[in-house]
């Protein structure tokens, strides 16, 4: 089945609004994720809600920090399928995808060590509060690369026209954290009740598992991506379109 919007060829409107209304609805669910924490942890009480919203707020900055790339891998990446070049196109994908592994592991290794200082700007003065935010941060920081990595990938595979995989993709995350979240929070059968950390572990769980979906995605589309050596060096020489 063929998942890919014809923007070049047809009717200019029909092709806008078919590739725009996955975007808006894919934009919607990578949204509703802290939505569902905060959502599950304003049950737990009031200070786990302040730990999930301080610490959340530098999982928010990894999403900015990567959107340069997301932003102007889509923009070269588009440019370079609508010019007819693909192996061009995939050479602008495996850039911004590399560059998006360096800058989540700086900025992770960052969250990690710095979590005491991050956390103490907030000036909380309950103790379980601040541990619980630092706990939180702790296990954001060691798997931020999935949080700033799935939006570039749904960028750079919504510039070859094909918006419907990434809301796929986004809902089966979405859904799958709204099934953890209140298992892993409040404990179910043999599994504890965790609370603020379970935020983060369900949260971080459904977001590995969107980038193991969009990794299979990347190495099975043959038009694009499925010849991307994603172990070749950056390209730092200017890059032309035919």
């Amino acid at each position: 089945m063929n998942t890919r919007t014809d923007l070049l060829n047809g009717n200019i409107l029909k092709a806008l609004v078919t590739m725009a209304l996955p975007i808006m609805a894919t934009s919607f669910l990578q949204m509703a994720y802290n939505m569902t924490d905060m959502i599950w942890i304003g049950r737990v009480g009031s200070d786990s809600v302040a730990a999930v919203g301080a610490a959340g707020m530098f999982a928010n900055l990894a999403n900015g920090l990567g959107a340069f790339l997301r932003v102007g891998g889509q923009v070269h990446v588009a440019h370079s399928y609508g010019a007819g070049d693909r192996k061009l196109a995939a050479r602008y994908a495996r850039n911004a995808l590399q560059t998006g592994v360096v800058i989540s592991v700086i900025y992770g290794v960052l969250l990690c060590l710095l979590r005491k200082p991050f956390i103490a700007f907030f000036r909380f003065t309950k103790q379980k509060v601040i541990h619980d935010a630092e706990a939180y941060l702790l296990i954001i920081g060691i798997f931020i690369l999935f949080s700033i990595m799935n939006p570039i990938c749904t960028a750079v595979i919504t510039a070859t026209g094909n918006s419907k995989t990434p809301f796929k993709i986004s809902a089966v995350g979405l859904i799958l954290n709204l099934i953890l979240d209140p298992l892993i929070i409040f404990g179910v059968g043999f599994l504890p009740a965790m609370g603020v950390l379970g935020a983060a572990v369900a949260t971080v769980f459904a977001q590995f598992v969107v980038f193991l979906l969009y990794l299979r995605y990347l190495k099975n589309d043959e038009l694009v991506f499925s010849n991307m050596r994603f172990d070749a060096k950056p390209d730092r020489a200017p890059c032309q379109y035919d």
